[in-house]
């Protein structure tokens, strides 16, 4: 994640905390949220429940919030995410005790691997009514394993235990998430009452050691901390002057990336970019790398290479995957702020924890290696071959459209649609920025991620998402189609129908006896207009490519559109295959 915005400012300042409370879960509560809003947090997702009423009425209380609604946790989940890797800011959510909360798995899941920081608050049943027979209730101490950075079960609030130990527990936990961006999570365990009384109470005696903070806007004992540096590398000069290559991989600041592809032209050296960089669309990166790799005398031209500088992991390309594992580097290094090994075929030599920027800023360039410009020409062949593959309606020729027609953010569903941008694309204008669950890399809560990173979009914005994702896709996360009504400024939904697990049709799945059909394409014969109609939005199906694009630049305009995109099963191997082979044979 880029670097996290100011916590506080005068705008968003809020009334001095109060000491009328409900009970003593909402006041443990609203200090939980006061130093949260304090510390940076300004969005919350909630879920509906009994168990944290204490921290719904909190949320809903307090003016600094923006708080975005779902009725079905695991859908919440994944919305937070999106919120907060648009926002770069960390998200509060809430749900209630039990089953609820390990439907937060999946998202909590992508998170920790992406390093998105989430705050996850989870009501729980006091310690007496656990394993006992009561109702609701059941073990959720560790629910998420060795996931979080941070993880705290909260006692039942009671005052005998300062307040102050709520403010600090919160300062602890965030600033250990600052310096591993991932999930924290407090446990918290309410007893009954939930709910106010006839009277509020005057929580003014235990509030009272708490003193300036109380009329303040600051936190209670932030941890100060530096921004990461890159210590200057001895072998940067023998190591520049070398024939090379940059990878671009995941990288979600565009600034950030725009270094990058910088150091490139600087260098001299192609710049090979990721769907997920930023710069994929640049007129500096080898838009079509990934098929020109198909091309045995691209491979042998990128095989003269000697060193490999690569910014950021998770590539989406298998054959750009394949190619740095099999290749014989001299020296390999990476650069990306995350603190994870990031390395799955071992092959790195040098593991630079620090931004592209303070990178660029420790190693300059004082004199450039001639451009390589035969990479470019032998990529030539496969830009050609691609756009004849994508003059007709086939998913391939609805993501080479969009390539020319995006405007705004992308985001990109997994399986087959994230393979088909990262081997599709132009070089122009591309989307203001591109984002992907890439860590655990699942088809579920696409459709909330998608629609909590159009809600991150700066207020007054009127800026549109698209949402490019597949059938199995959709189908897993058919209620979070709910949220899209909510969208604030336009959101596209393309969805690829073709019936089933199409991308086992490229994998060496046995065909005998249907174990391909009933086993792993699982076809299921279904439409999304009617499902489109119950959600209540605009329904689009072109069957030409004029009319897609004619029908995306409308959805563009207002409201949310699905666009479904229905095509032959078999249609995207058969055309992938031809593609390659064409490449191949020139």
């Amino acid at each position: 994640m880029p670097t996290r915005k100011e916590p506080a400012s005068e705008e968003f300042a809020c009334p001095p905390f109060s000491s009328q409370h409900a009970t003593f879960n909402h006041v443990w509560s609203s200090l939980l949220l006061e130093e949260l809003f304090r510390l940076g947090v300004r969005d919350i997702a909630l879920a509906p429940g009994s168990r944290s009423a204490p921290l719904t009425m909190a949320a809903a209380a307090h003016q600094g919030f923006r708080r975005h609604l779902h009725f079905d946790e695991r859908g919440l989940g994944f919305m937070a995410l999106g919120l907060a890797k648009g926002s770069n800011r960390p998200v509060a959510v809430i749900m209630t005790s039990g089953t609820a909360v390990a439907n937060l798995w999946p998202a909590v899941a992508e998170a920790q691997l992406t390093g998105v920081p989430l705050i996850i608050l989870s009501a729980d049943r006091p310690h007496e009514l656990i394993d006992n027979g009561a109702n609701q209730a059941i073990d959720q101490q560790g629910i998420f394993g060795r996931y979080p950075v941070y993880q705290q079960n909260l006692p039942s609030p009671t005052p005998t235990i300062p307040a102050a130990f709520v403010l600090s527990s919160v300062d602890q936990a965030l600033a250990k998430q600052a310096l591993t961006p991932g999930v924290v999570h407090f446990n918290c365990m309410y007893p009954e009452p939930l709910y106010p009384g006839e009277h509020y109470q005057d929580f003014s005696d235990y509030l009272a050691p708490l003193g300036d903070w109380l009329a303040s806007h600051k936190p209670w004992s932030p941890w100060q901390q530096n921004e990461p540096s890159c210590p200057p590398q001895a072998k940067w000069e023998t190591f520049r002057q070398q024939r090379g290559i940059i990878v671009a991989g995941r990288i979600t600041d565009p600034e950030q990336a725009q270094v990058v592809a910088e150091l490139a032209e600087q260098l001299g050296w192609p710049l090979l970019a990721d769907l997920q960089s930023q710069i994929r669309f640049d007129s500096r990166n080898l838009i079509h790398m990934d098929m020109a790799l198909n091309d045995p005398e691209f491979v042998a031209e990128l095989g003269r290479a000697e060193v490999l500088l690569q910014f950021g992991a998770r590539l989406v390309s298998k054959r750009l995957g394949q190619f740095i594992k099999q290749h014989s580097w001299q020296d390999y290094w990476l650069v990306d702020p995350q603190p994870a090994r990031l390395d799955p075929d071992y092959r790195l030599r040098n593991r630079l924890l620090c931004s592209a920027s303070a990178f660029a800023a420790a190693h300059p360039v004082t004199t450039a290696q001639a451009p390589w410009h035969r990479l470019a020409e032998l990529q030539h062949n496969a830009s050609q071959q691609i756009a004849a593959a994508c003059e007709h309606f086939s998913e391939l020729g609805v993501c080479h459209r969009l390539n020319s027609l995006i405007e705004g953010q992308l985001f990109v569903g997994n399986s087959m649609p994230a393979r088909l941008m990262d081997m599709l694309g132009e070089t122009g204008k591309g989307p203001s920025r591109v984002m992907t669950n890439r860590g655990a890399s699942g088809i579920d809560g696409l459709i909330a991620t998608a629609y909590g990173f159009a809600q991150s979009v700066e207020p007054g914005s009127d800026e549109p998402t698209t949402l490019l994702l597949g059938d199995l896709s959709a189908l897993h996360d058919l209620n979070s189609l709910a949220l899209l009504s909510k969208a604030s400024r336009p959101l596209v939904v393309i969805l690829l129908n073709n019936d089933g697990g199409s991308i086992f049709r490229m994998l060496p799945v046995p065909t005998e006896g249907e174990l391909l059909e009933s086993y792993y394409r699982l076809p299921h014969g279904l439409s999304f207009k009617h499902a489109a109609a119950m959600f209540g939005l605009a329904y689009r199906a072109p069957t030409t490519l004029p009319e897609f694009e004619r029908d995306y630049s409308a959805a563009l305009q207002h409201g949310v559109t699905l666009i479904e995109i229905r095509v032959p099963s078999e249609q995207v191997a058969d055309d992938l295959k031809a593609l390659g082979a064409a490449i191949r044979g020139k």
